[in-house]
């Protein structure tokens, strides 16, 4: 009995490297193409709204958002919900933290990612990069901190409608990428494209 584990454990491990080392060229470049459009619009909302070298918009958080709404589609952590309410939860609590606690920085630094994270938890919007914009609004720098509970609405929310918005377009544009998980979407987009041609 243990040997046929092991031995079915082995062929699964070996599948799932075997996997791993496949290079999907078309993949990729949809991923590019998504991550580089996203962000993109964000740094011309920042350089338009905030010039300078205070990247208020282009929050680290958005970049490892990217990374799973563009490379890991199919991911739970990648889903709209979580992206959205993610950050929307962690900001507030990040904020909250930095307005009563704002001192000394290695207390309200965990406390606040700690509660981002069980407040993700408990409403089933778990993103990971969540922590990093409950930290952002801790650590940030004075232009961020300043923000108050403006950092909730901008940048956070208006750059999560940023990148969800790509990523409806630019993950559903081929048959074999569908997002969110939810197929409707998917195929309600693809219907809509081909009357639109058909009628050109």
């Amino acid at each position: 009995m243990p040997v046929t584990q092991i031995k079915r454990s082995y062929r699964k491990t070996k599948y799932i490297i075997y996997k791993e080392t496949l290079i999907d060229f078309k993949e990729h470049l949809w991923s590019f193409i998504g991550s580089f459009i996203g962000i993109g619009c964000i740094a011309y909302f920042h350089s338009t709204h905030f010039p300078g070298s205070d990247g208020v918009y282009l929050i680290g958080s958005f970049g490892a958002s990217s990374v799973l709404i563009y490379g890991i589609i199919q991911s739970p952590f990648s889903q709209p919900r979580n992206l959205i309410g993610g950050h929307l939860i962690s900001a507030i609590i990040g904020v909250t933290v930095q307005t009563l606690i704002p001192e000394p920085v290695w207390l309200s630094a965990p406390l606040g990612v700690s509660l981002a994270i069980i407040a993700m938890q408990v409403t089933k919007t778990l993103h990971p990069p969540g922590g990093a914009t409950a930290l952002i609004a801790i650590i940030g720098t004075e232009k961020i901190k300043t923000l108050g509970y403006w950092y909730v609405i901008s940048p956070v929310l208006i750059g999560c409608l940023i990148l969800v918005a790509v990523a409806l377009i630019v993950n559903n544009m081929t048959e074999k990428r569908s997002y969110p998980n939810n197929n409707r979407f998917h195929r309600n987009y693809h219907i809509y494209r081909k009357r639109l041609l058909k009628k050109s």
